[in-house]
């Protein structure tokens, strides 16, 4: 299938006044795996969310809902995260989550908020740096869900806990990385997961699709355009490559960087 056929969806999705988080992850999935249809998986989480609905107490209280969700999601479903093969790129395939009942942070808080949404119990994602989270959208609720650990209820002294084991060099937690985060700016992690994990394995055409699908989202990240182009000029594509990187230097033209760009600029453009 073309390239740009197996993104229609995703982009599709991306321009929706309102981005339905679940349909758009499924989406990206379907890049990848063009045979998904998801609308199975769409009702799967239909079905989840009624068993759900089924087991909540008569009361809401908003402690009760998440243990609710929490104990069906990874007791009964068999949910959890993918600790012996944590980069392995399905784990970012919301399909494939569901199916192998595996997945990464970013991807099982995915699964979680598509069911808290269809229970009209509001959440929302945490840009935490190394561990995604989720939270109540309460004011001043003030506690965290992890679902890559079960779950677990967290206060902003674990947040502080998560960031010390994913970064050894101890950064203190800035208050504004616990804040809330738009479904385009997880989708965008998402695919920067992606994108390291293809170009670690040197999946190079995967790598460069991502990259395209960042920039759909965030056409501004200037080093992304940058770096797609120095991919671009390593493959010896380099009409593709003369693009991104002059437009770059448009954008950019004090850069640190500007000088070598121009020197490899210098180098196609006299081919």
């Amino acid at each position: 299938m073309d390239n740009q056929l197996q993104w229609h969806n995703f982009y599709q999705e991306l321009n929706q006044p309102e981005i339905d988080l679940a349909k758009a992850s499924l989406y990206l999935a379907q890049a990848e795996y063009p045979d998904l249809e998801p609308q199975v998986y769409l009702a799967a989480l239909d079905t989840i969310a009624a068993e759900i609905e089924a087991r909540l107490p008569i009361e809401r209280y908003p402690l009760k809902v998440i243990q609710t969700i929490s104990r069906y999601l990874f007791d009964t479903l068999g949910l959890k995260g993918n600790q012996k093969n944590y980069y392995d790129p399905d784990n970012s395939f919301l399909h494939l989550v569901l199916d192998r009942k595996l997945g990464i942070p970013i991807s099982l808080s995915i699964v979680y908020l598509a069911i808290a949404e269809r229970l009209n119990f509001p959440m929302q994602g945490v840009g935490l740096p190394g561990h995604f989270l989720i939270r109540p959208e309460f004011e001043h609720a003030g506690i965290f869900v992890d679902p890559y650990n079960r779950g677990e209820i967290l206060f902003e002294a674990d947040c502080q806990q998560r960031l010390n084991e994913a970064y050894p060099q101890k950064f203190k937690l800035d208050p504004a990385w616990l804040a809330p985060v738009s479904n385009k700016e997880i989708l965008a992690r998402m695919l920067n997961n992606l994108k390291l994990i293809y170009l670690h394995r040197r999946e190079i055409d995967k790598a460069l699709s991502t990259m395209s699908a960042i920039l759909k989202i965030n056409p501004e990240k200037t080093a992304e355009i940058r770096d797609r182009g120095l991919l671009y000029y390593q493959l010896n594509r380099w009409s593709e490559a003369i693009l991104d990187l002059e437009y770059y230097l448009k954008l950019n033209p004090s850069s640190d960087d500007a000088p070598i760009i121009e020197v490899l600029l210098e180098k196609m453009n006299r081919v």
